[in-house]
Order: structure tokens, then sequence, then C-alpha cells
């Protein structure tokens, strides 16, 4: 099956395309059986060989999105645009937050109660890691340990 579309040609960052007619399943940068046009995005620069394009069209050969866009932009082709491609979209329980902010009344009418345990509980935790720490410790540190204590004792 015969198909219109683009083959990419010019540098990197400086694409350029031919409007080409190839077999559906040909890779796209190889084999291709007549070049119809070129289209250049950066400065719009569109021609293509209108005999041909209409000759091909009449044959029922199948048009790539992007080139029927382009053809019905030129007038070659009648109709509507179509849609050429999908733009990934995000999630929605990505977008969504996990759990919702409490407003700016609610932090104010809560209690300073209720946040204290918390700052307990963190105090707790790094005092109970110290002393894991220092248990844990290499001999060295315990008998330096040691003689701090019995110079305070002192």
């Amino acid at each position: 099956m015969l198909t219109i579309r683009l083959q990419r040609t010019g540098k990197r960052n400086q694409a350029d395309f031919r409007i080409v007619l190839a077999e559906k399943e040909a890779p796209v940068k190889k084999k291709h059986l007549e070049v119809l046009g070129s289209f250049n995005p950066r400065s719009k620069a569109f021609k293509v060989n209108d005999e041909r394009v209409k000759y091909w069209i009449s044959q029922r050969v199948e048009i790539s999105p992007t080139v029927h866009n382009l053809f019905v932009t030129k007038g070659l082709v009648e109709g509507a645009k179509v849609k050429a491609f999908n733009t990934p979209k995000k999630a929605p329980e990505a977008a969504a937050p996990v759990a919702a902010p409490a407003s700016a009344t609610e932090i104010l009418a809560s209690p300073q109660a209720s946040a204290e345990p918390v700052v307990e509980q963190v105090v707790a935790s790094t005092s109970a890691e110290a002393t894991a720490d220092k248990s844990g410790g290499s001999e060295k540190s315990e008998k330096s340990d040691q003689t701090t204590e019995a110079s305070k004792t002192e």
C-alpha cells in the first residue's frame, strides 16, 4: 500500500522535510518511489508538484495526517484538518494532591497542645538515636566516654 508522507532531511536542529510517495511499511529514511515536494517548518516554505499530488490522490493513495493538514492549508485537499498527533498527558492521580491541606482558620483554631507531642516525639527519637550511637561505637569511644564521666565525677 502506498502512502504520501514526510521524510526528514537537513542538519541537526535544522529540520527540512521531503514530501514523498513510499510504501507504507518501508523505512521512513530509506526507499521512496517519488519525491512530490518539500516543506521547511522554520521558514514555512512549502513546495509541491500539484499535478503529481492530485494524480496520486485520485489513485486513492493514503495520506499521513501531517501531510493531509499541509495539503488542506495549501488547498490541494478539501475538508477539515485531522488530529496529527497525541500529546502525552500527566496521570490524573499524580495531579491530585494526596491529602488536602488544612485551611488557615483550622490551623489558627487548633490548640497548641496538639503540636507539642509531635515535637516531644521528635526530641525523644533523636535522643534515643544518640544513645544508640554511643552504645554501638568502638572501644576507643567507650573509653573516652568513661574518662569524661570519671573527670566529671571528680
